[in-house]
């Protein structure tokens, strides 16, 4: 509104000059002696007013867009040029070929701690639900994990066609030692590619059997009759590797080549918090024995678990563990450099059929 009053003036300064100019053609003698205006500089002070009212005048531009949005809220940025807004999408956990879950319920029969007389047979039956996106056919089999194999096949084939979302009870022909005590048998799933799955979050964890056998051992009454034969043979497991290697941090060590970094590692060796630990990766599993040399029997029958094991205090003790390739095995820890954390080790890894 300023700047309009400043040009409505001016214009009619100008009328006013004008006018007066025309004017003094005709004006008296005794007129002539007034003092004359100066009209350059009447415009140039009317030209500087002008100036000085328009730079005071804000600019509004016509293509800038509002803000929008809730109040209280910092409005969207506008989009430039052929950029369209995206909405963050959730992303989908994926579903893998093979996975189980426990059944409803997992034992159907022979729960855990079930007590049975030495020598007594029985049949121990597992219900297990298809998780994965594969169906389960007759190249699938149930296969002897570690533990006691209690008498039992080292794999039953699957029967019939488990789609994914059914269950499927898995059952098992087995037999109680003869000598009185607990046992257990952990077994797993494997696919026709021989990859072995099992239960749990990442499908890796196997099932199991627990028995207790007890009081006197089951005698049948049909005579036993004594055949003359020779010594019964066991048959003796084979030898996958042996050997012994020296880590430094960050290296990633295969038990079942007795090799370090070329891939296919079961654990990996670093420092933590001042700790010097072996760290199970892909499945692999470890606990500490001892001083002594454990057996197959030994290694088979432990405990393994996945959590990191600090060799710090470990020199002269041995390890047993089970690869990734699900191969029993013991680690004895030589020697430990405590100022640049070099290992030496030795391993022993048994080939199961």
């Amino acid at each position: 509104m300023k700047l309009l009053r400043t040009i409505k003036y001016f214009s009619c300064f100008i009328l006013a000059i004008s006018a007066l100019s025309l004017a003094g053609c005709n004006l008296p003698a005794w007129a002539t002696t007034t003092p004359t205006l100066n009209v350059t500089q009447a415009y140039q002070t009317v030209e500087a007013r002008l100036t000085e009212a328009i730079s005071r005048t804000p600019t509004v531009s016509p293509t800038q867009p509002r803000a929008t949005g809730t109040p209280g809220e910092p409005a969207a940025p506008p989009t430039q040029g052929n950029e369209t807004a995206t909405q963050d999408t959730a992303q989908t956990p994926s579903v893998s070929c093979d996975q189980a879950l426990p059944g409803v319920p997992i034992d159907v029969t022979i729960p855990d701690d079930t007590r049975l007389q030495p020598g007594e047979e029985f049949t121990k039956t597992w219900r297990l639900q298809n998780a994965g996106t594969c169906s389960w056919t007759s190249d699938y089999t149930l296969v002897w994990f570690s533990g006691e194999q209690l008498g039992a096949a080292l794999s039953v084939p699957m029967s019939g066609n488990t789609a994914p979302g059914q269950s499927l009870d898995l059952s098992v022909e087995m037999k109680a030692p003869d000598s009185e005590g607990t046992y257990q048998s952990w077994w797993k799933l494997r696919n026709p590619s021989g990859v072995l799955f099992g239960i749990g979050p990442n499908s890796d964890s196997a099932f199991w059997v627990r028995i207790v056998a007890e009081g006197t051992p089951m005698t049948t009454g049909t005579p036993t009759i004594t055949e003359t034969a020779g010594p019964t043979i066991t048959p003796t497991p084979g030898i996958q590797v042996s050997g012994s290697a020296t880590l430094q941090f960050g290296d990633l060590y295969d038990l079942d080549h007795n090799e370090v970094n070329i891939g296919g590692e079961d654990l990996t060796y670093d420092e933590f918090d001042q700790n010097h630990k072996l760290v199970p990766i892909d499945k692999t599993e470890m606990s500490i024995f001892g001083p002594n040399q454990p057996s197959l029997s030994d290694c088979q029958n432990m405990n393994l678990i996945s959590d990191p094991i600090s060799v710090d205090n470990l020199v002269g003790n041995y390890i047993c563990y089970r690869t990734n390739m699900a191969l029993p095995g013991w680690m004895f820890i030589n020697s430990l450099d405590p100022e640049t954390g070099l290992l030496n080790i030795e391993i022993f890894t048994w080939l199961i059929p």
